[in-house]
């Protein structure tokens, strides 16, 4: 069964454009997989912890995350 996962594109991901640097996307996930280190930073996901809910493409308003089927 194929399973699904967050990917974020980093042509669009621009934490600059976010609150004080701070990514939305990442503050939606409500698992706690998106992370992003520091303020200004593109944020990441576990691609073996990433359930696909989709709480942090909702989130992004730069339109910057995809759910992949892997």
């Amino acid at each position: 069964m194929p399973s699904k996962m967050a990917l974020v594109d980093y042509k669009k991901c621009h934490p600059e454009k976010c609150d004080s640097g701070v990514c939305a996307a990442a503050l939606a996930c409500s698992h706690k997989l998106l992370k992003q280190e520091a303020p200004y930073e593109i944020p990441m996901t576990d691609p073996f912890l990433c359930r696909g809910c989709g709480d942090c493409v909702r989130a992004c308003s730069l339109k910057a995350i995809d759910i992949v089927t892997m």
